[in-house]
């Protein structure tokens, strides 16, 4: 092979996953253009190697290697955070673009650039309509896209009475409870009490009235919520 048509399917391959990454980093995403650049850069070099270096073999074995590697690299980026397995789709795209980049190694420049176009497109405007029809087809909280921790401190004592008033003022904000715990603070002498909460990402207002009802408690030394999830498939 030449060092000229190397360096241009090599090139190719690298331009693919620095545009599927630009979409990847712009939303913040684990794996973002650096990474997208060698995955498919790297599937390109494995490919080459495994058609040019040793005539009369069968590329598509190294193309079935390249799958199996980048499955490890997967599941390195698939991480579950409270109810939310997140990553999945960064790991998905890690994989699409391994297929770019064994394309453009094989000189399929066509399809390697329609391949890259299709994963962009489906990043950026298929996880907003599945939004869409999850808030039309009335999902429940459970199955939202988005966890939620809701933590409420007081007297060691009273421990009954903080999970009834933060179940109570979650339920009168109509958010779901998926789990709730308790556990004592010995050094402060104090009772916390955590819950678990699933809904939209558009749920502040809500966990916010919560909170300030539970907080006005007298029995509340402090109360608080943080998101602790994002969307499974991100």
């Amino acid at each position: 092979m030449l060092a000229v048509d190397l360096i241009t399917r090599v090139g190719l391959a690298t331009l693919l996953g620095v545009i599927i990454g630009l979409e990847r980093q712009w939303r913040a995403r684990m794996a973002g253009l650096q990474t997208m650049a060698l995955v498919s850069m790297g599937s390109a070099l494995f490919f080459i190697l495994g058609a040019f270096s040793f005539p009369g073999t069968d590329p598509t074995r190294v193309a079935a290697q390249i799958v199996s590697g980048i499955g490890f690299l997967g599941a390195g980026v698939i991480l579950k955070h409270g109810l939310s397995v997140v990553g999945l789709n960064t790991a998905a795209t890690l994989w699409a673009t391994a297929a770019v980049g064994a394309l453009a190694g094989a000189w399929m420049w066509r399809e390697a650039i329609a391949g890259a176009a299709i994963v962009v497109f489906g990043n950026l405007f298929l996880q907003p309509l599945a939004r869409r029809m999850d808030l039309r087809s009335g999902r429940s909280a459970a199955e939202a896209a988005f966890a939620y921790t809701v933590e409420v401190v007081g007297p060691r004592d009273a421990g009954e009475h903080l999970r009834a008033l933060l179940r109570t003022a979650l339920h009168e904000a109509g958010l779901k409870v998926t789990a709730m715990s308790s556990s004592v603070r010995i050094a402060a002498d104090e009772m916390l009490v955590r819950a678990d909460v699933a809904a939209g990402s558009d749920v502040g207002t809500e966990l916010e009235t919560a909170v300030s009802t539970v907080a006005t408690d007298v029995q509340v030394t402090s109360a608080r919520w943080s998101e602790t999830g994002v969307d499974a498939t991100a």
